[in-house]
């Protein structure tokens, strides 16, 4: 599967699952559940998986941990709040720079509708040339700020 299609697959998902829970449940439980319908749906699904960091010849093994890793290629956020704040796109961004994956998407089941609550987040960090700086954005809707 195409990275587009594991998204369009999560994302669908997502949408599902909230209009049948709402919002307001824990995290966790929006976690478990969105694993299980993508392993039914015939996805490979981490959940939990440990993101290791080397910071100046240190080694710091299961530093933090991504809710989802979904086929291998898409790292999945999940988060049940009011609203979205930067904090939680840079969060993600972090993931996917550590775990050299270039997609992610950061879900909050807080809010009145899943339609606000879905961030596609790109990594365009370049670990292949380490000699340029990593140049990294957040694909955000018009109107939100950089993170």
């Amino acid at each position: 599967m195409e990275i587009d299609e594991v998204s369009a697959e999560i994302v669908n998902a997502a949408i599902r699952l909230h209009k049948r829970l709402g919002p307001g449940l824990l995290e966790s439980v929006y976690e478990v559940v969105l694993a299980g319908v993508l392993i039914r749906a015939g996805l490979k699904v981490e959940r939990q998986r440990a993101i290791d960091i080397e910071f100046d010849g240190l080694h710091f093994p299961g530093a933090f941990r991504a809710d989802l890793v979904v086929q291998d290629c898409l790292v999945v956020e999940i988060k049940s709040v009011e609203t979205l704040q930067p904090v939680h796109g840079k969060q993600l961004l972090t993931y996917l720079r550590l775990l050299q994956q270039p997609v992610g998407l950061l879900l909050n089941f807080g809010g009145a509708t899943m339609k606000e609550g879905i961030r596609r987040v790109v990594n365009d960090y370049r670990p292949s040339n380490p000699s340029a700086p990593p140049r990294l954005r957040v694909k955000h809707e018009k109107g939100e700020q950089d993170v």
